[in-house]
């Protein structure tokens, strides 16, 4: 019997791959981090000064910006 540690591939569970607007939002999210940012209101921040915008063109707000991330992760 073969031992075999389980995990998760990289996009294993995606239905589709992801969308530019997914990448861009990914991209934005993974510099925040590298900037050091790692608070939900400066995140949100980072957002609106360097996109991509928010759902529908609008500004993030920390609303917007969980309920996105609870969408996208559905």
């Amino acid at each position: 019997m073969l031992n075999r540690t389980l995990y998760n591939e990289t996009h294993q569970n995606r239905t589709a791959p992801p969308t530019a607007y997914e990448g861009l939002l990914g991209d934005s999210i993974e510099r925040a981090f590298a900037a050091g940012i790692h608070d939900l209101e400066g995140l949100v921040a980072f957002l609106n000064e360097g996109g991509p915008a928010g759902p529908n063109g609008q500004p993030w707000t920390t609303a917007s910006y969980q309920q996105e991330m609870a969408r996208l992760g559905a």
